[in-house]
Formats: structure tokens, sequence, C-alpha cells
């Protein structure tokens, strides 16, 4: 076991001493193990490189039409609580002479929700990522998200989710372009 795990599993075990749990149960033996891993997993975005999730898989290519890559998948922790938030999220860009492979969208908005995180920032960060990436005319990203902060604890809103966008260039000052775009992803 190296220092961070054995670190982080030695937090987790004084944790459950502090809520009241015993951490020798047999449930319980291999719980500070297993959180650090998830742990390490949850936050292995600060330890990623752009340039390395991107590797490369930006082409030349004479497109000016819109590509969008709607309901990605994604989860992150609410950096005020350090409970999960998730939900699906649109990306849409307006190309200039550049295209990014598909797959690295995902790729960036996994980077940047497997942090500490608030959605409205993590919007944010993923249309800024790809606009430094490809300085297309334009970047669109929507974010969905439930919020187990506000389902579990506090007002306790099952049912409730929170909308977060980021429109640069072309987006932000054209209702049509924008229009068309949150016509695709279906908002």
């Amino acid at each position: 076991m190296d220092d961070k795990t054995k670190k982080i599993a030695d937090l987790t075990r004084s944790l459950l001493v502090e809520i009241g749990e015993d951490p020798n149960r047999e449930g319980l033996l291999k719980t500070p193990l297993r959180s650090s891993k998830a742990w390490q997993f949850f936050s292995e975005g600060y330890r990623l490189d752009i340039n390395k999730v991107i590797n490369n898989a930006i082409f030349n290519e004479d497109c000016k039409d819109m590509v969008v890559v709607r309901d990605i998948e994604f989860f992150s922790m609410c950096e005020h609580h350090m409970i999960p938030f998730f939900g699906r999220a649109h990306v849409g860009y307006l190309p200039k002479g550049k295209v990014i492979g598909l797959s690295k969208i995902p790729r960036i908005i996994d980077m940047f929700s497997r942090r500490l995180q608030v959605q409205e920032r993590l919007t944010k960060q993923v249309a800024n990522a790809l606009k430094k990436a490809l300085n297309p005319t334009g970047v669109a990203v929507v974010m969905e998200g439930q919020h187990m902060c506000m389902q579990m604890r506090g007002v306790a809103k099952q049912n409730s989710f929170a909308s977060t966008s980021s429109m640069l260039g072309q987006f932000r000052k054209s209702s049509e372009t924008r229009s068309e775009f949150l016509s695709i992803i279906g908002k």
C-alpha cells in the first residue's frame, strides 16, 4: 500500500470511529482501503493534463457546421459537502478549420468532473478547454445534474435538477445558433 492510499485509509478509519462505528467489525474491515481507492478515482482529475487527455486528437478539417455530442454521463463530488452530483452534459462547437476526436469530449468532461466541483464551474471549464484546444467559432455546454447534497439533506428535494450552461462565441452572440443547439439537445 503506497503512502497516499494509507493516509486516506487512516483518515477513513478515523471517520468511522468519529461517527460511532467500529472499523474492526466484519463489514467495515476493508472499508478504509476501498474508500481510499474510491477517493483516488474520484479525484483523478487533479492529476490529469489536458494535453494528454486530448492526445493529439485534433484534426484539420474544412468543417464549419455544428458538431454536437449529447447525453454524456458525468459524475462529480460537490465541494461543499463532498457528496456526489451526477447527470448529463451536452456539448456543441462550431469548427474553424479543426475538429476534435469525439471521444475526447467525454474525456475532457471526466477530467474536470473528477475533482471537487460546483456544476457552474465544471460547465465553464469544459467550454473553456474546448475553446482553447480548437479556437472554434463558438462553444456551447449545457449540464443537467442531480445533487445528492440537495436530495439527501437540507431541503431534501429528490426530483430536483440543476441546469447550467456556458455559451461562448457565436453561441452567445447569435440566438439562432443557440436555438439550433438547444433544439438538437432537446431543450
